[in-house]
């Protein structure tokens, strides 16, 4: 597997690429800013759920499911039911939902019993969209996805297993090899790989966003990744993650870099909420 199974030498050597090692320091730097941000000395609970609800929008648009954010905060709050009669989108709304929901509780599980983590996310993300025997399990024989269609053919179920093993042990790396690096190749192996039928996306930016929390880039939990991968719009995040299935090193190189930007934004991103939430304008 490209970059995963590797020892941490293969992986530092990453941060070599052009751009990349920067990049990487950006990201690092704009989370330590927001740790110490004047809204987190009391208000980290409040401002972590507005992260969560945000980046659950974020995430949702980038599947091609986009609401206002005002209106997916009240759904979360229960402010407004969620539609009796959903259609496509108010379904990926709500799976998005409900995986960043879940990122919350899989925080201890992550560094430690990742394949544990990732199931309960897809779990949370695919119920509803898929048949409750297809939910929190990868791909099994003759079944495929038809997700990320520009990043090619998924492989097969029996190598999907594998890739997937080696993407665990990947975040295992995070702290030895710095977390905006793995984060970021974790997210981008998740859709390239496509281990399960459908929920790919949803699952792999709120695997990002737990191993951004439990590794300790950002352990209030109040950064929006999510929303630093949309800043630059769907284009651009598709384009990325081409880049980097294409194997070179260019292409590589240009995800990562990207990728660590993302967080930097979506660390920006949590500042004005915390802001927001510190004089009470959240809306």
């Amino acid at each position: 597997m490209r970059c995963v199974s590797q020892p941490y030498a293969a992986l530092l050597a990453l941060l070599d690429l052009p751009g990349v090692r920067v990049a990487v320091d950006g990201a690092r730097e704009a989370c330590t800013t927001l740790r110490w941000h004047e809204a987190l000395r009391r208000r980290i609970p409040e401002c972590a759920a507005e992260s969560r609800i945000r980046g659950a929008r974020a995430s949702a648009a980038l599947d091609g499911a986009e609401l206002p954010v005002d209106l997916v905060r009240d759904l979360v709050r229960g402010a407004r039911p969620w539609p009796s009669d959903p259609d496509p989108i108010d379904e990926v709304v709500r799976g998005a939902v409900q995986a960043t929901a879940e990122t919350e509780h899989v925080r201890p599980l992550v560094l430690t019993s990742p394949a544990q983590a990732l199931a309960r996310l897809h779990v949370a993300s695919a119920a509803g969209l898929l048949p409750p025997d297809k939910v929190g399990r990868p791909r099994q024989a003759g079944e495929t996805s038809r997700e990320f269609v520009d990043l090619g053919e998924p492989p097969a179920a029996d190598e999907a297993a594998a890739r997937v093993a080696g993407l665990l042990e990947l975040v295992g790396a995070a702290g030895p090899v710095p977390v905006p690096l793995v984060a970021a190749l974790v997210h981008a192996e998740v859709c390239l790989v496509r281990p399960f039928v459908r929920g790919n996306g949803l699952v792999a930016r709120a695997m990002e966003r737990s191993v951004v929390v439990a590794a300790g880039l950002d352990p209030t939990g109040v950064s929006v990744p999510e929303v630093g991968h949309l800043s630059g719009g769907g284009t651009a995040y598709m384009g990325g993650l081409t880049a980097y299935a294409s194997g070179g090193t260019a292409g590589v190189a240009l995800w990562l870099r990207q990728a660590a930007g993302a967080l930097a934004a979506g660390a920006r991103e949590g500042e004005r909420l915390a802001d927001a939430v510190r004089i009470g304008r959240l809306g």
